[in-house]
């Protein structure tokens, strides 16, 4: 009779379906691998049931050697996916190191090469999943880390972002997204984890602050001699600007303010961009700015520079530079830019391709300058809130441009701009708006104008905004984006789009009759190349 007092039986184990040597289905199988010979005084090969434990058992033994790519699994990661809000990853070229045995998946062997490819094409959330599966798929999760080139990003915290790019050696191509405040602790990191890093992208989100400062920003550009591209926003706490960098090509920096020196020694740089805020205090030395970068950036081909404290005089000085490969100018928002201006670029820049003088107060007299001086070269003209500049100067440029494939005059030719609020809308040519503030050099244009405009290579034209039109008329073969928003004035019937390659017409703030004479037409275009 069983006593009532024993334990119940323990239930049967069962071990595993595959062989331990070669990882095949153990049924109907003879294994053809030789089994590891036993030395003397060796101890005894455990079980598959044995517990991990005897499996490292001193003594002499055959151990299992770790593997090269594989974590140390006593360490203690940090929660990476806690702080990770989106994440996409780009695969770099690299081979797998093997210790000849396959990953188990659905209890077949897989190559482990194979297995890695497939990991690759995860995002890294899904990877940092599969590496807690087993330790073959550490190992190829491992691989993966180690062969990632490039790595966007949107994180909370610094510290998991520095937890997770040590995992990343060969990284070259990094954007960020923080959603926390950033510090020289985040630079610091990034010097450290990624030491081949050479794109560096990081946005601020609306509640975070960039807390660097010019001396910290400094110190990551001269200790980072790999780094080619720079673009950190929310720059306000940037105090001042002295860069060295014989790498360095690429710099765009925004939200700066009242820089007390602005100095780039950076002689391989080609693109500077510089966003200031807009605001009445900002105090930077533009004219000193413009006038060194001759010197230290004499290979700078495209300038992007946004600030109200822009003038005449700083672009003179930017012609004492004699940069003379430009082929991109930007110089926005500066309402005290005249004719004066254009005519020093007129001077100093012989082949450009763009020019955004948007937010100037130059007039026809500057655009019939801009024609002559670039008819074979100049393929963008951005004059958007221009409010000396008429229709006139626009049909102008596109009669003269006959390389020109952009143009926005968006609230150039405003009829109504005494009624607008402080701080009339700014728009890009498709259809973004932001805000800036009102120019006492904008004047009220003459309603009832009519523009006609006939180009053979215009793609993208820009009018939002412009409710001084009642009238308008385009002929442009190649024409495929077309900007209407905001044209509350232009009439039905007075308006003829004669371009059949038209796919994009934005026309938002329209009247509800301008609308459908848009889509007649372009449904008229369609059934007439159709």
């Amino acid at each position: 009779m069983a006593d009532p007092m024993a334990p119940p039986p323990r239930p049967k184990s069962r071990g595993s379906y595959n062989c331990g040597r070669c990882g095949q289905p153990k049924k109907g199988h003879v294994c053809a691998v030789p089994s590891p010979a036993a030395g003397p005084g060796a101890a005894p090969t455990p079980s598959p049931s044995s517990s991990s434990g005897a499996a490292s058992a001193s003594g002499g033994g055959e151990q299992r050697l770790r593997r090269v790519l594989s974590f140390d699994e006593a360490e203690k990661k940090p929660n990476v996916e806690e702080g990770v809000r989106d994440v996409e990853m780009g695969g770099g070229e690299g081979e797998l190191e093997e210790d000849g045995e396959a990953v188990e998946v659905g209890g077949r062997p897989v190559p482990r090469e194979v297995m890695a490819e497939v990991l690759r094409r995860l995002g890294p959330r899904g990877i940092m999943t599969a590496a807690g599966v087993s330790r073959g798929w550490r190992d190829c999760a491992s691989w993966v880390w180690r062969a990632t080139e490039e790595l966007r990003l949107r994180a909370a915290g610094v510290g998991l972002v520095g937890a997770l790019l040590p995992r990343c050696p060969g990284l070259s191509r990094l954007s960020l997204r923080m959603e926390s405040d950033v510090d020289s602790t985040t630079l610091v990191r990034l010097a450290f984890s990624s030491p081949s890093l050479k794109t560096l992208e990081i946005t601020i989100a609306a509640n975070a602050v960039n807390r660097m400062t010019g001396e910290d920003l400094s110190r990551f550009v001269s200790e980072k001699c790999s780094l080619t591209v720079l673009k950190i926003g929310g720059c306000s706490n940037l105090d001042f600007l002295n860069l060295s960098s014989s790498s360095l090509s690429i710099l765009w920096l925004s939200g700066l303010c009242s820089l007390s020196k602005s100095v780039m020694n950076c002689p391989s740089m080609s693109e500077l961009s510089l966003c200031f805020a807009q605001q009445s205090n900002d105090c930077t030395d533009l004219v000193t700015l413009m006038d060194g970068l001759g010197g230290t950036c004499p290979n700078l081909k495209k300038i992007h520079i946004s600030s109200n404290q822009l003038s005449n005089e700083a672009v003179l000085a930017l012609e004492s530079a004699n940069l003379r490969g430009l082929c991109m100018l930007s110089l926005i928002l500066g309402s005290k830019i005249t004719d004066a201006a254009v005519a020093s670029i007129v001077r100093s820049c012989t082949s450009l391709e763009l020019l955004d003088l948007s937010g100037s107060s130059i007039s026809d007299n500057g655009v019939g300058m801009i024609c002559k001086a670039f008819p074979h070269t100049l393929s963008r003209l951005l004059l958007a809130l221009c409010p000396n500049v008429t229709t006139r100067g626009i049909q102008l440029a596109t009669a003269q441009l006959p390389r020109l494939q952009l143009m926005d005059c968006g609230m150039s030719l405003c009829a109504n701009l005494k009624n607008e609020k402080e701080g009339p809308c700014f728009g890009e040519i498709n259809g973004g708006i932001r805000f800036i503030r009102k120019s006492s050099t904008l004047q009220k244009q003459p309603i009832h104008q009519k523009l006609i405009i006939k180009h053979g290579n215009l793609k993208k034209l820009s009018l939002w905004g412009c409710s001084a039109i009642d009238a308008l008329y385009v002929n442009c073969p190649e024409l495929n984006d077309l900007n209407l928003n905001s044209c509350t004035n232009l009439h039905p019937e007075r308006l003829l789009l004669q371009c059949p390659n038209l796919k994009n017409v934005h026309a938002s703030g329209c009247q509800d009759m301008l609308i459908g004479a848009i889509r007649n037409q372009l449904n008229h275009i369609f059934h007439a190349s159709g």
